[in-house]
């Protein structure tokens, strides 16, 4: 008889082909670690999780205004927009850090994002590279 199991990977090891709800729940669980690796889709699933949750909060604020006055479900959206990009900051820091890593990259390489213009560019097309071996120098 066979049992079988999932094999999740440790959260120090980054989970190659994450879900959507996976990446969510390591996101959150690996809040300020820097260490370590993560996946592309790890990356890009927390991306795409942002996205939705900025645009949604978006549509709001710019629709709950009235006569070009911005109205209580506007002051709302934009407070709730707010706080949930500082709760998240650090975090997404964090995982692009750890993407860096799997890369075999430098973490600080996430500077790159000061150059005004150019640098977020530079950092999305190093997010867009596939994982390297030489990555798990990072791991725990």
């Amino acid at each position: 008889m066979t049992l079988a199991y999932s094999s999740t990977p440790a959260l120090s090891l980054p989970l190659p082909g994450a879900s959507f709800g996976q990446a969510i729940s390591r996101f959150y669980a690996k809040y300020a670690v820097f260490s370590g690796r993560a996946s592309r889709s790890e990356y890009w699933w927390i991306a795409l999780f942002q996205a939705i949750v900025y645009s949604v909060l978006g549509i709001l604020a710019l629709l709950g205004g009235q006569n070009g006055e911005p109205g209580p479900l506007s002051i709302i959206a934009l407070v709730v927009m707010g706080v949930f990009w500082l709760g998240n900051i650090l975090p997404a820091i964090a995982l692009s850090v750890r993407r860096f890593h799997d890369g075999g990259y430098s973490g600080w390489l996430y500077l790159l994002n000061l150059i005004p213009s150019l640098g977020g560019v530079i950092v999305f097309v190093f997010m867009l590279l596939p994982s390297n071996p030489q990555g798990a120098r990072y791991d725990a």
